[in-house]
């Protein structure tokens, strides 16, 4: 969440922001490490953020069930809050964005939080199937994603496509995050939940094992140079080696993020009781709050800075000082959200 919001101040604040790093078209490149850094140390969020939802999925329904939920009370309540994450995304979301300086040309945009709604809609349906289906079916998607965009073109898409698989714009509609190449993502993460539910300890000791094999394929498929990296290496220098397609998330992408992701996690679990995570869990407790709430914010900071821009450095403290305001409000939603009873709306945020 922290290293996302890096990335957004960057866009409102620094103006500095790069182009996608998209499966076609023109491809970002670097001319020194900060830029690059800046931008590369975000890529962990969206892998995060799609594999610990199916995660929690399976916690929130395990939980619900021994609270005397029934099968179809908990698929009906993950379907609404994937409607309303949808719903955030065009009403709410997508305003913030139109605050910035590219709000004369922003369409109408497909992101994240309608990534996450669709996912969860669909895997709400897939719940109760084997472990063994979820993984099939999570790598049938990644190889699907591969498979249409190395035959496909990027013109006449329809908008039907692009929410289901094909990044890119068609008319007024623009689509990073479709359905499909991320759904892969949620149901892997559906499996993690499974083991921690079965074995905690393990659960954390197969993510760092996990996370360590993923780097490894990581460095032999980039090398390599084939099926799995979308667009090769465009350079000779590290930065090139590390700048991958993320729109769809090419399999480099997914092996280098989630790599990185699960064993962060792993450590995160070896400092479970340490009070320097303290400030996480407050982050950690308000997600979709914080999400609305910071690109509100770095935009309205943006504006009042002028449409010159800061530049990367000078985004840096006012990147700071956004998290310093965010884990004050935060603190505060918190604490009214748990007073809230189970059934409360507000718990929806």
């Amino acid at each position: 969440m922290l290293v996302m919001a890096l990335d957004h101040a960057n866009v409102f604040i620094a103006h500095a922001h790069p182009p996608p790093e998209m499966w076609t078209g023109f491809f970002p490149r670097y001319d020194s490490a900060l830029p690059f850094f800046t931008r590369f140390v975000t890529h962990f969020a969206a892998p995060g953020f799609f594999f610990l939802m199916g995660t929690a999925m399976i916690l929130f329904a395990e939980s619900h069930r021994k609270a005397g939920w029934k099968e179809s009370e908990i698929v009906r309540h993950l379907m609404v809050r994937g409607v309303l994450l949808i719903a955030l995304q065009f009403l709410v979301e997508n305003r913030a964005w139109q605050l910035g300086e590219q709000a004369a040309s922003f369409p109408l945009y497909f992101g994240v939080l309608y990534g996450l709604g669709a996912a969860m809609m669909v895997s709400a349906l897939m719940l109760r199937l084997p472990s063994v289906v979820l993984i099939g079916t999570s790598i049938a998607t990644i190889v699907a994603t591969h498979l249409w965009v190395l035959n496909a073109t990027d013109r006449n898409v329809p908008v039907v496509i692009r929410a289901l698989m094909l990044p890119g714009s068609t008319g007024n509609v623009l689509v990073y995050y479709p359905l499909i190449p991320w759904l892969g993502v949620v149901l892997f993460g559906m499996v993690l939940g499974r083991w921690l539910l079965k074995d905690r300890a393990q659960a954390y000791r197969r993510s760092l094992w996990l996370g360590l094999v993923f780097l490894v394929v990581f460095f032999i498929v980039r090398m390599w140079g084939g099926f799995g990296n979308i667009r090769s290496v465009e350079g000779t220098d590290w930065i090139s080696f590390l700048n991958v397609v993320k729109y769809p998330p090419s399999l480099v992408f997914l092996l280098l993020m989630l790599g990185v992701d699960l064993i962060l996690l792993f450590m995160f679990h070896k400092l479970e009781w340490n009070r320097l995570l303290v400030p996480l869990a407050v982050f950690g407790k308000s997600p979709l709050f914080f999400y609305l709430m910071h690109l509100y914010l770095y935009a309205v900071i943006g504006i009042a800075l002028g449409p010159r821009g800061t530049g990367i450095l000078g985004m840096y403290p006012y990147w700071i000082l956004g998290l310093i305001i965010l884990y004050l409000l935060c603190w505060s939603y918190g604490q009214i959200k748990q007073r809230q009873p189970a059934n409360s709306l507000l718990r929806f945020f």
